[in-house]
């Protein structure tokens, strides 16, 4: 289907990767990969493996939850998954303090964390109704 098939349309998802919050999630990650890979960021096992697994948690748990078949389960990991997002968004501001990640790092890093946490926001939102109604 085409874009322009597409607009006016809801897409129909159908596995994990159909979701934007995982697509998003995904973008984050390889961000936090780069930017945790230049300088003395790598050389800082703890925090950078850290927030490292806080963004790959964030995708994995959108992933795990929808491929577990129930709304109940996909609602619960969605929450882990925003919780991780928030994880990721104050480990940020050790790496900004620390002076690993420069002011401009930090603002383009946590604005996406912040899309990706909205966009979980009104996922979790439409699951949880999805799961109350039925």
């Amino acid at each position: 289907m085409s874009n322009e098939q597409r607009v006016g349309r809801k897409m129909k998802v159908e596995k994990f990767e159909d979701l934007v919050a995982w697509q998003k999630a995904r973008k984050l990650t390889k961000h936090v990969y780069h930017m945790t890979g230049k300088g003395a960021f790598s050389r800082d096992f703890g925090l950078r493996e850290q927030i490292q697994r806080a963004a790959v948690s964030i995708m994995s748990n959108l992933a795990e939850g929808f491929e577990r078949g129930s709304r109940a389960e996909f609602h619960q990991f969605i929450v882990i998954a925003k919780a991780s997002c928030a994880e990721l968004r104050s480990q940020l501001y050790a790496a900004l303090d620390v002076g690993y990640i420069t002011s401009e790092e930090f603002k383009d890093i946590s604005d996406l964390a912040i899309e990706v946490s909205r966009i979980i926001g009104g996922l979790k939102i439409a699951i949880r109704k999805q799961r109350d109604q039925a």
